[in-house]
């Protein structure tokens, strides 16, 4: 049985002011991201810490209770050999309209918190709650994307399987689905694909078909699994552009799984870092979306990250945060 209690906080530390830095043209800045006792973000009223940078409310940030909050989670599996710790206490929280993405190196347990944020695994520890349910299960509250081409049912047109949950899941009638469908389809570019068989689409184009369909659930959040990993390097950038169009116009709320930084980055509007195996929360970055790719900030970005995650001096920055309440970055 899962434990459903709710566990202090996890460590690491919360990255405000690094934007400021290297928006600056340096890798440091000058404000501290405050910390509370128990070793997690905590609230804090709101200051400036920069152009368009605030303070935010705890890890959700803005008012009121977040979409998603994930608390204090451990997960496990079993492999034929040893019992894996994926993910080691990791909390955050996610709010209505976010392009979150959890960042993080092979086999930091990333793509596996997304899972149990979708319900197909249970905390071994700690919860995860959607408006305040606990998540006990799939539901149609939540959509995944994964990043194999073979999600989609071959014996159904596009039209068809972006109609298939809306039909199961959400008991629609055939015309109201269908017309959905077809809304969503044309969001995605595919109109003229719409009575294709998946097995003439190309990689990119299956994606879309796949973004689709779980966009025309309507779901408060959609969960992405690395969903460009597969496509080549031009497709694989059309695709972010896709979909940052896509959220442009409908504001969804999107947990976006990646192992690149400058996917990240380019995707995000807050980003959570976590450690190599078993994953801990290493930093957690917000208003990513302030970042310029033209003026050196994005670069600068990436390497700070970088060093957040794979260096010993990022090591050493987040245990400094630990042992005083504040980090400079």
């Amino acid at each position: 049985m899962a434990d459903q209690t709710r566990p202090a906080a996890p460590r690491g530390m919360l990255v405000r002011d690094i934007l400021d830095g290297v928006m600056e043209g340096g890798a440091t800045g000058g404000s501290a991201a405050r910390r509370g006792a128990a070793g997690g973000p905590t609230a804090a009223a709101a200051a400036d810490l920069g152009p368009g940078t605030r303070v935010m409310d705890g890890a959700a940030g803005g008012s009121g209770a977040p979409l998603l909050d994930v608390q204090g989670v451990t997960l496990r599996y079993k492999t034929p050999s040893s019992l894996v710790t994926a993910t080691h206490r990791v909390s955050f929280q996610v709010r209505r309209g976010d392009r979150y993405v959890v960042l993080g190196p092979s086999g930091c347990g990333k793509s596996t918190m997304l899972k149990a944020v979708g319900g197909y695994m249970r905390p071994d520890e700690g919860r995860i709650t959607i408006k305040d349910r606990v998540v006990t299960g799939p539901g149609a509250d939540r959509m995944m994307v994964f990043q194999e081409f073979d999600q989609l049912m071959p014996w159904k047109t596009v039209a068809e399987n972006v109609m298939f949950p809306l039909l199961a899941a959400r008991g629609m009638g055939r015309k109201d689905a269908a017309a959905r469908a077809g809304a969503y389809i044309d969001k995605v570019g595919l109109t003229k694909f719409r009575d294709s068989l998946p097995h003439t689409l190309s990689g990119g184009m299956k994606q879309r078909v796949a973004i689709a369909r779980g966009m025309a659930m309507e779901p408060d959040i959609l969960l992405m699994d690395e969903p460009f990993a597969a496509l080549d390097a031009l497709t694989r950038r059309r695709m972010q552009d896709e979909l940052l169009q896509l959220w442009a116009d409908t504001q969804f709320t999107v947990m976006f799984v990646t192992h690149s930084i400058a996917e990240a980055i380019r995707i995000g509007n807050r980003i959570l870092l976590l450690s190599p195996h078993p994953g801990r929360v290493r930093a957690e970055i917000d208003g990513v979306d302030r970042i310029n790719p033209t003026d050196g900030s994005a670069a600068r970005l990436e390497a700070r990250i970088h060093e957040l995650l794979f260096t010993e001096r990022g090591a050493e920055d987040v245990d400094q945060a630990e042992a005083v309440g504040a980090v400079h970055v």
